[in-house]
């Protein structure tokens, strides 16, 4: 299979980051500014983002844009490579940001709605954050500013009251001179939960998102007339990049939405004649099963990708018995790949069932053993992703990004193997990550929460199987005395963590929780149990 042909997917080998030769696309936006600047000259009247009531153009998002990137320079003296933190859901504001940033030259980092009080400490700090710009209901959640001192100014937009500078102020009209902005320089850092429990940021620069947004146009065929559902959190690498910049790469539409909801869904795509999306299988799952799938005219619907895990055999043959004109693309890629590593080639999803696909074309993908070295085609190893869409590394942590990569290859600690055509299956991934409807969680995170509370002498935290999610989060526990009920330790966790990381269940171990002869403990055998209580429910 081989993705584009020339000239127009030109490549050669080019040296970036000091030490990294990569296959690059030979001709590539330089910036993201300059996707928006292309997409405004060949369609300023077309659609760009459609959110509730508020549909702009590609001229009137233009304009909105500078005026705050404008205000964001003038006003509060934002100036190329310093952080400005968001922290928002799906609205108009976050793209104006995310965009705006990208135009001066300043960092944008998105913080997940999700996160609460101590996340949101820690990543404005360890980020050097000097603007935050946050939604007035989220407020309540934003540390007191005692303990960010870094944080110069905070920036308030939506409904509710919450202490802040209007973000009226960026929307006043207003022009700036744009510096000069090198392709490697960083434009977001995203923030990975780590394997210590502790947030790494991940540097996305603009050479990395220029080619991760030509492999999504090239490899799913999309052109200015694709109108994208974005119902992914557009914090997210999917939301930012599969979908926000990949329409203004393209030219077409990202149509918000603020929360998935099937039936919101369903009805957005055939109001909005929707072309595109990138969702979680569950999302698709929850649709199917809507009473008003029926009835809804989904025939504009014809690139569904999706990732974050497997789609059951079942839903993908209901999909294509009721959707005939959807074509099913598996995505599998990361944050630090700054999303797209490998896709399944359209017309493949019944073929290739437990396949991710094959490399996207500058992709370099290697199966490696445990001293680092390839193995065969058709064994097992660690997935390596090599290439122009892997990131530079982790913000301010060194240790992490030795840790993490080897001469530009990240370690993805998913265990997978490539076949004799070229087609990648990811078997397994590391042990303590959990994969709740997409959204990966690291038990050690939760765990170092956990042990925090008072009555929790020692605790282990592991996935409980779930048919529509695929994963929940368990705790076992054993506490002090007759310790603390499940809502206690709840309220704990959801206090410090965000919501979909909290335990939704926890099991209590007299004694100890069970450990091999090193002192380790053994989650398998607590998975186990998990399971067997499952069939015997």
């Amino acid at each position: 299979m081989v993705w584009l042909s020339e000239p127009e997917g030109r490549l050669r080998d080019e040296a970036h980051f000091g030490n990294r030769v990569v296959r690059c696309f030979a001709e590539r936006p330089p910036h993201v500014d300059a996707m928006l600047q292309r997409a405004v000259e060949t369609g300023a009247d077309r659609d760009a983002v459609v959110c509730g009531e508020i549909r702009l153009t590609y001229a009137e998002l233009d304009r909105r844009v500078e005026a705050v990137a404008a205000n964001l320079w003038n006003r509060f003296r934002v100036r190329p490579g310093e952080r400005v933190a968001l922290y928002g859901g799906n609205a108009p504001e976050s793209v104006l940001v995310f965009l705006a940033g990208a135009r001066i030259g300043a960092v944008v980092i998105p913080l997940s709605e999700r996160l609460r009080r101590a996340e949101l400490q820690y990543m404005l700090s360890d980020s050097g954050a000097r603007i935050l710009i946050f939604e007035a209901e989220l407020g309540q959640h934003v540390p007191e500013p005692s303990r960010t001192p870094g944080v110069e100014h905070r920036i308030v937009f939506g409904d509710g009251k919450s202490d802040g500078v209007s973000f009226d102020v960026l929307r006043e009209p207003a022009s700036v001179t744009r510096p000069a902005i090198a392709e490697e320089e960083i434009a977001y850092i995203l923030y990975t939960s780590g394997t210590t429990g502790r947030p790494k940021g991940a540097l996305l620069t603009h050479f990395n998102i220029a080619h991760s947004v030509i492999h999504y146009g090239a490899c799913m065929g999309l052109t200015d007339t694709d109108r994208s559902l974005m119902a992914v959190p557009i914090a997210h690498v999917t939301g930012l990049v599969a979908q926000l910049l990949t329409m203004v790469h393209v030219g077409g539409a990202t149509v918000m939405m603020r929360a998935f909801k099937a039936e919101h869904a369903l009805a957005m795509i055939t109001e909005e004649r929707i072309t595109h999306s990138v969702m979680v299988p569950a999302m698709y799952e929850l649709m199917l099963r809507h009473a008003d799938f029926a009835t809804s005219d989904l025939g504009s619907m014809r690139i569904g990708a999706f990732g974050g895990a497997p789609m059951p055999q079942a839903t993908i043959a209901s999909l294509r018995e009721r959707m005939p004109n959807l074509t099913l693309m598996n995505v599998y890629g990361a944050t630090e790949t700054t999303s797209p590593a490998t896709m399944l080639p359209p017309g493949m999803i019944e073929s290739r069932p437990g396949s991710v696909g094959i490399s996207v074309p500058c992709a370099d993908i290697r199966i490696m053993d445990e001293h680092h070295c390839e193995v065969p085609t058709g064994q097992t190893g660690e997935i390596w992703i090599g290439g122009p869409m892997v990131v530079p590394g982790y913000w301010r942590n060194a240790d992490a990004t030795a840790d993490s990569f080897t001469a530009g290859y990240w370690h993805s600690g998913d265990v997978g193997r490539i076949d004799e055509d070229g087609y990648l299956e990811v078997l397994d991934r590391t042990k303590d990550m959990i994969n709740r409807g997409g959204y990966k969680i690291y038990s050690a995170e939760v765990e170092n929460v956990l042990t925090q509370h008072v009555d929790v002498v020692e605790c282990a935290v592991v996935a409980r199987p779930c048919p529509v999610l695929g994963e929940r989060v368990h705790a076992f526990v054993v506490l002090s005395g007759t310790g603390a009920g499940d809502k206690d330790l709840k309220a704990f966790c959801a206090d410090r963590l965000a919501d979909y990381k909290v335990p939704e269940a926890f099991t209590r171990i007299d004694g100890a929780l069970p450990r091999n002869a090193n002192g380790k403990v053994m989650k398998e055998r607590l998975r186990a149990q998990l399971q067997d209580a499952g069939k015997s429910a």
